[in-house]
């Protein structure tokens, strides 16, 4: 659009990316950040092309509701679009949030409030790691009628290994969960290849879940001798995401999972994405609250123009 053209109304926003679960750069899973300031409004159909042009998995709408508060205020509004939608919790857009306005803007508080479609949810910065309070999600064994179409997509040797397998699913986050067998390691996780969108979506019509995660508590294989709990993928078609390198909100789904498994709260896991990310998660079951940790490195400074 022509910003000369006659009616139009120019915006300039600060806009970031940040490599969340990750230390050093193109490393984890790489999030847009937008801050819109607390005079400034922008409509979902905006924020969703902003999200469509970063082609990200996912892009934050940190919104100030005060007026110079980036480096002072504690409670901000947040929103998380895909590429395809809006979503309902984005864990590691929520910790690139955070991490931007603790380093670029030096915002002083211990911890952070988003204000979010799934409640209040708080960052603290631990100094090299940021941890973040999401909800407990629900866990249920009542499948979706789609599953088994959309797993014999995904998974190598389903119909053969599925009574080797634990399947759960989260109406609450729109994911289904598969504690993969035995018999599978690291390695026969990581070769799983990424499905393919197209066959996915004719599967199954996003009405009852959004993403698959594939799991298991294998030992370390030869390439690593990490003491991770679990590990596992993410595959996302019907959020546009083919493959996600490492989500916040899977591990709240991973964390009831294996709470209830292995009879622990306490965890450290890996995403085996081709990028990957180390992630700490903590359950906390009466406060209902899943606490998820690790570093963020922010990688990009700059800014664009909305012409409205």
């Amino acid at each position: 659009m022509d910003d000369r053209s006659a009616g139009s109304h120019r915006m300039d926003l600060p806009i970031y990316t940040v490599d969340s679960f990750s230390s050093t750069p193109f490393g984890g899973n790489p999030a847009a950040v937008c801050i819109i300031r607390h005079n400034q409004r922008l409509t979902e159909s905006t924020m969703q092309g902003i999200a469509s042009e970063m082609n990200l998995s996912d892009t934050a709408f940190v919104q100030e509701l005060k007026e110079e508060d980036l480096s002072k205020g504690d409670r901000f509004g947040l929103r998380w679009f895909t590429p395809a939608n809006e979503v309902s919790l984005c864990g590691h857009a929520t910790l690139a949030s955070a991490a931007v306005l603790f380093q670029k803007y030096e915002n002083g508080n211990k911890k952070i409030r988003f204000e979010t479609k799934s409640g209040t949810l708080v960052a603290e910065n631990n100094g090299d790691v940021i941890v973040m309070e999401l909800p407990l999600p629900d866990l249920t064994d009542q499948m979706p009628e789609d599953t088994s179409a959309v797993l014999e997509i995904i998974v190598p040797n389903f119909k053969a290994e599925r009574s080797e397998m634990v399947l759960r699913y989260s109406p609450m986050r729109e994911k289904l969960l598969v504690r993969l067998p035995p018999s599978w390691s690291r390695d026969d996780l990581e070769s799983v290849e990424i499905p393919d969108s197209k066959l996915l979506l004719a599967a199954h019509d996003a009405s009852k879940f959004k993403a698959v995660i594939l799991t298991t508590n294998a030992p370390a294989s030869s390439t690593s001798s990490k003491p991770y709990d679990f590990i596992s993928r993410y595959f996302a078609a019907w959020n546009g995401i083919s493959e996600d390198p490492v989500t916040g909100s899977a591990h709240t789904v991973l964390g009831k999972f294996w709470s209830e498994e292995l009879g622990a709260s306490q965890f450290y896991a890996r995403q085996c994405s081709k990028r990957g990310g180390d992630l700490t998660v903590h359950i906390d079951a009466t406060k209902g609250s899943v606490y998820v940790g690790g570093p963020a490195c922010l990688f990009l400074c700059g800014s664009i123009r909305v012409c409205l």
